[in-house]
């Protein structure tokens, strides 16, 4: 029996990334004290969206399938490695001849906040005909980012055929992007796309709009320091985010999708608000640490920040 005979808890289709993280002591400036600076620290790290959010998923003790591609590069090898030793199944995952997609990030010591800058090879591109629809339907839930939006759009519909709930993580309105959040249940946005997709400034009214257009049963924006923002049939829940000493916020979009879909499948009668939460806490949490994974706490640590044990 192969992997894809295996039922998984959580599927991912997506980007992986490597990710060289320079942390520094402000944000580069072209004048001035910051025209210059030495980095602080600097770390060789993975991430990529979906990859990210299945090693989040394998961390809080789901069984996590990722489906991607990667190169045949030290990049790629590193990607696959990691994958295998945070015991996420990479049997479907498909390796191409070409350097692996990878990021340079400048993180300000000073707050926390990054910047992101990365290339990827056309190569490694994901088409419809690689998503293996066996090992798609083999798991209870699906997540897929906006990367390869063909790719994810296709997994989408064979999870909506197989009556699996599908998450989407979102970031940018890219080419196809209608098509894929057709099949969708819960569509988890970055701050910016909500208002790009749908022209509305206010946030609610345009998650309102996405939920409506694309009949997803949740919509959420991710905002930071400020927690989630949530339309869900017809009203609005708003999640405060959790205080801790943020290293680097890379990342934490992500990990919060995984975290999502933990929520969901921990147990049948989890109310939205506690799932939100639950979200809202390990993103918090992987902020600890630089890098995209750097952080992701166990499932102990994120009851201590949920329910905080009081001192004797």
């Amino acid at each position: 029996m192969t992997s894809s005979d295996e039922r998984w808890d959580v599927v991912g289709v997506g980007a992986n990334s490597v990710d060289f993280v320079n942390l520094l002591p402000g944000y580069p400036q072209p004048f001035g004290s910051f025209a210059k600076m030495q980095i602080k620290d600097r770390r060789v790290l993975c991430g990529g969206q979906t990859a990210t959010a299945m090693c989040t998923c394998a961390s809080l003790g789901l069984r996590s399938k990722y489906v991607g591609v990667s190169g045949t590069d030290e990049n790629g090898r590193r990607i696959r490695a990691e994958l295998t030793q945070r015991e996420v199944d990479i049997t479907d995952l498909i390796i191409r001849d070409a350097e692996n997609q990878f990021a340079v990030i400048l993180v300000d010591g000073r707050s926390g906040e990054r910047t992101v800058l990365w290339d990827r090879d056309p190569a490694l591109t994901a088409e419809p005909v690689d998503v293996p629809r066996d090992a798609i339907v083999s798991g209870r839930m699906l997540i897929v980012d906006c990367h390869q939006t063909a790719a994810s759009a296709q997994a989408a519909r064979y999870a909506r055929e197989a009556r699996m709930p599908t998450v989407i993580d979102v970031e940018k309105v890219r080419p196809g992007i209608a098509d894929l959040l057709q099949n969708i249940d819960a569509i988890i946005a970055a701050q910016e796309f909500p208002t790009a997709l749908t022209g509305h400034e206010d946030l609610g009214r345009a998650l309102a709009a996405m939920g409506r257009e694309f009949g997803a049963a949740v919509v959420t924006v991710t905002l930071g320091a400020e927690g989630s923002l949530t339309w869900c049939n017809g009203r609005e829940i708003r999640t405060p985010a959790f205080q801790v000493d943020c290293v680097d916020s890379t990342g934490a979009g992500d990990v919060f999708r995984g975290a999502f879909a933990a929520g969901c499948l921990r147990s049948s009668e989890e109310d939205l608000e506690d799932v939100l939460a639950y979200a809202n806490a390990v993103a918090a949490l992987n902020c600890r640490a630089l890098g995209s994974r750097g952080g992701i706490p166990t499932p102990e640590e994120v009851e201590q920040l949920l329910f905080p044990r009081p001192r004797l």
